[in-house]
This record gives structure tokens, C-alpha cells and sequence, in this order.
């Protein structure tokens, strides 16, 4: 099936698709896929060397405004053996790149505020999106996004790639084999001390300053909640299936004062620096407590400004044990001795995600410990094979969503917000489509 078949076809299903969109289309596994890029900073140009490594993929296109970062890119392409792709320096050019009938499917790794309107983008033309994380930054763009999905027929995969890391993938098949019962409460966060991201050596940040300090650091100064989600909720939501069989129901969340960033400041640059004053907005510390369907709690924590080693908190608990991520460990009522931690590598070989089986040598070095490897992989056999990707559009749209809903939560005095049913109701019956030893 081409990619205008696709594409009528599901567009003749329209809003009706019962399970997800495009469930039941099938094409070939044998072909080269073709890719544009929207964005090639730090993490577009790790994602370009990655898809560069693979022998069925051809770049025809990239764009971004900074030409020392375009000309890398193109480079890149170039020096891998295949043509120099076009390239767009122009940021509102995307709609162009994405127009282009020589890419099937379009990989966006720009500053989050760039990420829904790219993402609709490439679905209004008929490409796959394959969107960095969070997909939206607001309850807006995940409806629009959900919408232009199911009325296109075309996929949005949200590139979370921690649903890809080892242990919690061998997590998810221990949940779903029943060693830990029944689930009942799940932790996770991001937490990883990002100060030197923030800013520049000379504590500055803004246009000009960097990578990442050039646009990031402005939502320090304007949102106060949890910036970024999705590497921890990811993998939670497939341990309790949500968007199938379950869902998210009610956030509550909590922001501490903002002193970090201030602190760092006075620090390293002195009680001098101009930046010294800068109010800014967003707490050190922001919790975020989530309510399912099936009466499960989550606990969400945002902790990046602060010293601290990095840990994403990872915690899944049922009524027949308890994993934590930090201790390396788990507990098995009927396998474990009694009060006593276990260490986890026994568990990780008996229930080792296949898929890591064998793909371990190409993971190899691909950026996060191999995670990154699976999530492209899993984007460009999508593609190749033009079936649903295995993270789809309402989960980008269910794990992104938190970040607005913990902002509007702590604007309101840490009070309850619900969340919406971006499936409209089909998660009550919607089958799991993330497997840890599928295909792909």
C-alpha cells in the first residue's frame, strides 16, 4: 500500500476508528524509508547519527535555523554515503519540508514550543511524526494533535524513549506475567541536576547562549509545574495500561519556593551577577499525584534545579511485591525472604525483554544506554511495514498533558484537576499495542 492508499484509507474511517487509528494496515518490512528533520541541536543530530548507522534509510531533507548546525547535518549525510539532502534554514520552512513528497515520515527534535504545530504539520501531509518529548505544552495542542491524527489517518509518535530502557521493560513484563499482583502504586520523575544545561559558563542564557540555555531556560522564568514528564510516565503508563483498559483521572501537584537556579547563581558568579535577581518561576521541587480508573496512585517528581545525582525514582508496587529502581532491588512475596530486599539482575535475565535480546549489539552505543536505538527503530519499522507505531497519539497526548494540568494545579492551590479522555471513551476497550518482546 503507498502512502496516498494509506492515507485514504483511513481517512475514509475517520473519527469512527474504534481501537486506534490505522490498526489494521500492513505493507512491506523490505524498503527504504525516506526522512526529513525538523531540528538538528544535540538531540536531532544524536537521532541523525543514529538513522545514519541504518542501511534502509535515506534523509532527503533537514531544517534548522542555525547554519552552523544545518551545514553539520548535511554534512553528516553527506560524509554517510548518501546525497546531501535540501536544506531549509528559514524555522517556518517546516511546512514546506513537510509538503515534500520524497519523505515519508518526519523526525522533530526542536525547542518544545515548535513541537505541535510541526508534528500537525507533517501529519497533515501524509508523513509519520516522530516528536520529541513533551509533544505539547499545552491542553490545546494535545487535543489538536489527537484530532489531525484521527482525521488524517496519520500516526504522532512522542520519541520517549525511556519506555525502551532494560529494566523497566523487563518491569512491564513481570507486571503483565502477575509476580506483582495486582498493581496499586507506581513512582517515577526526572530528576537530574540540569544547571549546567540552564546556562552557559558564564551563567547567561538566552538567544545566542547554547543549545539548550538558548530556549529552555525561558520556561524556568514563565511556568511554575512539572516541565517534563514523559520519562517517567511513560513507562508507568505501560505497567498500568494506560489509554487500554485504564486511564489517568485526576492530578493534583505541588511546587516548592524557587530558590535554586538563585542559589547556583550566587554560587559560581557571585552576589554580583546580573542574573542574580532574576524571579524565577518554576519551583525546585514539583510533585504531581495521579489517580487512575482502576484505583491506582502515581507520584510524579520534577527536581532539576537543585545538586543532585540523577535518578528518574522509578517505584512499582502491587499486592505480591515491590520493584525500586534506586536500590537496584525488588521483594516477591513467595520468592523472596521475608522483610528482605533481593537484588534485581536474577529478575532482569528470567524476564528480559526479548526485544533487548536481539537488538543488544545494535543498541550498542546509540545513545542513553541503547535506548535510543529501539525508539528510531521502532519509528522507522512503522514506517517501513505502515502500521501503527507502538506509542501512539493518545499516549503523547495523555503523558504530555501533564505538564499544563500540574501548572494549572498549583495555580489553584494544589486543587484537583481531571484529565481529559483524549480517547473518548475507546480506552475502556482498546487493546495493548507496546510489547517488549515484539518486533520492534
Amino acid at each position: 500500500m503507498n502512502r496516498k492508499d494509506f492515507i485514504k484509507t483511513s481517512a475514509l474511517t475517520g473519527l469512527g476508528l474504534s481501537l486506534a487509528p490505522f490498526s489494521t494496515l500492513v505493507g512491506k518490512d523490505d524498503r527504504t524509508v525516506s526522512l526529513g528533520f525538523l531540528g538538528v541541536g544535540a538531540r536531532g543530530t544524536s537521532h541523525l547519527q543514529g538513522i545514519l548507522n541504518r542501511d534502509d534509510v535515506e534523509v532527503n531533507a533537514i531544517l534548522d535555523p542555525k547554519k552552523e548546525n544545518l551545514n553539520r547535518a548535511l554534512d553528516m549525510v553527506e560524509k554517510a554515503g548518501q546525497d546531501r539532502p535540501d536544506g531549509y534554514l528559514n524555522e517556518e520552512d517546516y511546512t514546506k519540508l513537510c509538503q515534500r513528497d520524497d519523505i515519508d515520515g518526519v523526525i522533530i527534535a526542536s525547542p518544545w514550543v515548535y513541537h505541535t504545530r510541526q508534528a500537525v504539520a507533517a501529519m497533515e501531509n501524509g508523513k509519520y511524526a516522530g516528536v520529541e518529548v513533551p509533544a505539547a505544552l499545552t491542553i490545546e495542542d494535545c487535543w489538536e494533535l489527537v484530532q489531525v491524527s484521527e482525521r488524517t489517518g496519520m500516526p504522532c509518535m512522542m520519541l520517549e524513549n525511556v519506555c525502551y530502557r532494560r529494566d523497566v521493560m523487563a518491569i512491564l513484563n513481570m507486571v503483565r506475567e502477575g509476580l506483582f499482583g495486582e498493581m496499586i502504586h507506581a513512582r517515577c520523575g526526572y530528576q537530574h541536576d540540569l544547571t549546567p544545561y540552564i546556562f552557559n559558563d558564564d551563567l547567561e542564557y538566552g538567544p545566542g547562549t547554547g543549545s539548550v540555555s538558548s530556549w529552555r531556560t525561558e520556561h524556568y522564568k514563565k511556568r511554575n509545574g512539572d516541565h517534563y514528564p514523559t520519562h517517567g510516565i511513560g513507562p508507568v503508563a505501560h505497567w498500568l495500561d494506560i489509554n487500554r483498559g485504564n486511564r489517568f483521572v485526576k492530578l493534583t501537584a505541588n511546587a516548592t519556593k524557587a530558590k535554586g537556579l538563585e542559589s547556583h547563581i550566587e554560587y559560581y558568579g557571585g552576589k554580583d551577577h546580573p542574573n542574580e535577581e532574576v524571579d524565577w518561576k518554576t519551583g525546585d521541587i514539583v510533585t504531581s499525584t495521579i489517580t487512575t480508573a482502576n484505583g491506582e496512585t502515581i507520584i510524579i517528581t520534577f527536581d532539576t534545579t537543585l545538586p543532585r545525582p540523577y535518578s528518574l525514582g522509578f517505584r512499582a508496587q502491587g499486592t505480591n511485591g515491590i520493584w525500586q529502581m534506586e536500590r537496584d532491588a525488588v521483594h516477591i512475596r513467595g520468592r523472596s525472604n521475608a522483610h528482605r530486599w533481593e537484588e534485581f539482575d536474577k529478575y532482569q535475565d528470567e524476564f528480559d525483554s526479548e526485544l533487548w535480546k536481539r537488538h543488544e549489539r545494535e543498541a550498542e552505543g546509540s545513545g542513553h544506554g541503547g535506548m535510543d536505538y529501539f525508539v528510531r527503530n521502532a519509528f522507522v519499522e512503522a514506517i517501513k511495514n505502515q502500521v501503527p507505531t507502538p506509542q501512539d497519539v493518545y499516549d503523547a497526548a495523555a503523558w504530555s498533558v501533564i505538564s499544563p494540568l500540574s501548572e494549572q494545579s498549583i495555580a489553584e492551590g494544589g486543587a484537583p484537576v481531571e484529565f481529559p479522555d483524549f480517547t473518548g471513551g475507546k480506552w475502556i476497550e482498546n487493546n495493548r499495542i507496546f510489547d517488549p518482546n515484539g518486533k520492534f
